[in-house]
């Protein structure tokens, strides 16, 4: 592969996994301060909920900026994104489940394509 094929996969996992940082650090803090008001789309409790947000929205794409177990990193993130488009957004015209599509299909691509040379996966 070309180094213009691993410089995209770089810029791939920085841009998707710095963006989706945007949304999970903010359900960190509130995880670490205790404040769990957050909603239960799956039934397992808000609690349960926000901590899998918090690993697909925040540590897993810490990961995959890494480069460290960028395939298996990538899976809560798609599975967060596939409940945040279908489940929550569900019923919402699609102009409101766009951005958790964009991630769902750009953490997908990341899972499928891997890491790539520049990144800890292959140190």
């Amino acid at each position: 592969m070309t180094a213009s094929y691993h410089l995209g996969l770089l810029f791939l996992r920085l841009t998707f996994s710095g963006m989706m940082l945007t949304h999970g650090i903010p359900k960190l803090l509130n995880l670490i301060q205790g404040d769990i008001q957050f909603g239960d789309p799956i039934g397992l409790g808000p609690t349960v909920s926000l901590i899998l947000a918090v690993i697909g929205e925040a540590i897993c794409p810490l990961l995959i900026i890494l480069g460290l177990k960028t395939r298996i990193a990538a899976i809560p993130t798609i599975i967060t994104m596939a409940v945040a488009a279908f489940i929550v957004h569900g019923s919402d015209p699609l102009g409101t489940k766009e951005m958790a599509l964009l991630y769902l299909f750009g953490f997908t691509a990341i899972a499928l394509l891997g890491s790539g040379r520049f990144s800890l996966d292959r140190r």
